[in-house]
């Protein structure tokens, strides 16, 4: 499965935009406000719910400067990532897309679609209020 989000212009520097996607205590910033829980587990793990869904556990799994963070599921029982890809506009600011590809047979993948393409593209919106 293969989501992406509408791409949107954040007012950070490539750079300093890559850094905050890089620190995962800054999700809890940018999540939904259906969010019911966020716990910064390590330096690079952090578990959320959603209301009415199970808990989430994401770590960093890639960093490529200043152009991509990969968050990825930290177990294998639903292998996913979540991938942001940001792109230079200027010297103070840039643009940014969110990627979703999972491994999901076809009932999970009916059923995880519609708030997952909803998940990444709050996390989306939000990032262009920062």
């Amino acid at each position: 499965m293969h989501i992406e989000s509408p791409k949107t212009t954040v007012n950070k520097s490539q750079e300093e935009l890559f850094n905050f996607l890089s620190d995962v205590k800054n999700f809890e910033s940018i999540m939904p406000e259906n969010t019911s829980m966020f716990e910064v587990l390590t330096d690079t793990k952090f578990a959320f719910a959603l209301k009415g869904m199970p808990e989430i556990v994401l770590e960093l799994k890639e960093k490529n400067e200043f152009d991509r963070v990969v968050l990825g599921a930290a177990n294998n029982k639903l292998p996913f990532t979540l991938t942001a890809d940001i792109q230079p506009v200027d010297g103070t600011t840039s643009e940014v897309g969110l990627s979703f590809e999972g491994e999901f047979n076809a009932m999970m993948g009916m059923m995880i679609k519609g708030p997952i393409t909803s998940f990444i593209n709050t996390l989306t919106e939000n990032l262009g209020k920062l």
